[in-house]
């Protein structure tokens, strides 16, 4: 569901950047399902990660195994080699998420050839609210987050795997193994910097003209960053306690529920400790990341706008 999600936020944003390029193929007289087929490239990242992953997971197993069975509870598992877990872990999603983005794409691209060439939204318009009190970045900052809603999913679940996965990969070497814990970890960090990476990455350049024009009105970097990217905090902070309630949950309905009968598991409780350590290291990731995005918007100059 993560990768559908990933993949249609994607192409919905390839369109939207290059709308001028696919009004004028439109305009030649190229049909729709014609423009759309080549979307079937996506896929491609899919193909790539699939076979990385099942190719890592192979390599990993006998170890995997080995710990998991230090005391004999499960029985000799040999790792060999099966064709059908090849074709339905790699061949067959790249398949489904290739013809996906062909799908959405046709669909995306229901839109007049003249009103690409414009450059006007494919996105639904937002419209405006009345007159406020708010100041003009105050305005700015709640229209961000109002007409780019799709982000705020995106950076509140990449948010809520980090902190889900960090607090859950604690528990692990006491419920299951050491190994186990490192690669809930592993599996939670990536996810959580990739989705804030492209969430936070298509923030910055849908307000690459604003922040410019708002630079020459005499706005300092920090005014700028902080009306792009401050709506989107609480929303980042929100993820953080979802998957803290999420990771407890689950873990205890594991252990209550899924493993009731089985002998030897410890009673999980709630690591308070740990739950400061995440969000500690939560804090300083987020900030780093905002930080780095600020210090990218200080390096937009006129001249490059004017010229795209």
């Amino acid at each position: 569901m993560t990768t559908v999600v990933l993949l249609c936020f994607y192409i919905g944003h390839y369109i939207d950047t290059h709308q001028k390029q696919l009004g004028i193929l439109k305009a030649l007289g190229y049909a729709r399902f014609r423009i759309a087929k080549h979307f079937w490239v996506f896929g491609l990242p899919v193909f790539a990660g699939t076979a990385f992953g099942y190719a890592c997971a192979h390599a990993l197993m006998p170890k995997l195994y080995e710990i998991q069975n230090k005391d004999g509870y499960l029985p000799n598992i040999v790792v060999s080699f099966h064709p059908g877990l090849l074709s339905a872990l790699i061949f067959m999603p790249s398949l489904f998420f290739a013809l996906l983005a062909v799908a959405y794409s046709f669909r995306k691209l229901k839109v007049p050839a003249l009103r690409l060439i414009r450059g006007e939204s494919v996105r639904k318009h937002v419209p405006a609210k009345k007159d406020t009190d708010r100041t003009f970045l105050q305005e700015l900052e709640k229209s961000n987050v109002r007409q780019r809603k799709s982000l705020i999913f995106f950076i509140t679940f990449a948010v809520f795997c980090f902190a889900a996965m960090t607090q859950m990969s604690f528990s692990m070497e006491e419920l299951s193994s050491r190994m186990m814990g490192i690669m809930t970890m592993t599996i939670g960090i990536i996810l959580a910097v990739v989705t804030l990476f492209i969430a936070v990455t298509s923030v910055v350049k849908a307000n690459r003209q604003t922040i410019t024009m708002m630079k020459v009105f005499g706005y300092q970097a920090g005014e700028c960053s902080r009306a792009v990217l401050n709506g989107y905090r609480p929303w980042a902070y929100l993820g953080f306690a979802l998957g803290t309630v999420y990771q407890y949950m689950l873990l205890k309905i594991m252990v209550l529920v899924v493993f009731k009968d089985v002998e030897g598991i410890p009673e999980y409780k709630f690591d308070v400790p740990v739950f400061f350590l995440s969000m500690i290291f939560f804090l300083i990731l987020y900030e780093t990341i905002m930080f780095a995005y600020a210090q990218k918007m200080k390096k937009t100059s006129i001249k490059e706008i004017m010229t795209d």
